[in-house]
């Protein structure tokens, strides 16, 4: 079984950078794709990267280019680098795995607590 906490959130500039972590404990890790997810008040879930288990990535029209996700095996860690962070980008950000990559792109079955990202001058 796999537990995940994020951290890394908070309130930044408009343009700025923040790197959001996630620790996940269980000896499975390895073996699992993993997504980042958000939410933002009103809308609806959105999934924002993806990377499996042999580290090919996967992003959102709307972070493409700006948002960069990697993972860390040894240290049971995925991050989310976000770059020229906008107003739009403000959510909760999820971190999310599951065994499948098609699930872990629909319906992950493990998830954070969240972690909030505020892009505010």
């Amino acid at each position: 079984q796999v537990q995940l906490v994020e951290s890394g959130g908070g309130l930044v500039q408009p343009g700025g950078s923040l790197r959001l972590s996630c620790a996940a404990s269980g000896s499975i890790f390895s073996r699992y794709a993993m997504a980042w997810y958000r939410q933002a008040p009103g809308k609806q879930r959105e999934l924002v990267a993806v990377i499996t288990i042999g580290s090919s990535t996967n992003y959102a029209d709307s972070v493409k280019g700006r948002f960069t996700i990697s993972r860390d095996n040894a240290k049971n860690t995925v991050y989310l680098q976000m770059n020229r962070l906008k107003p739009e980008d403000t959510a909760i950000y999820y971190c999310a795995t599951d065994p499948s990559i098609s699930t872990v792109r629909s319906a992950p079955a493990y998830w954070g607590q969240g972690t909030q990202v505020t892009v505010s001058s």
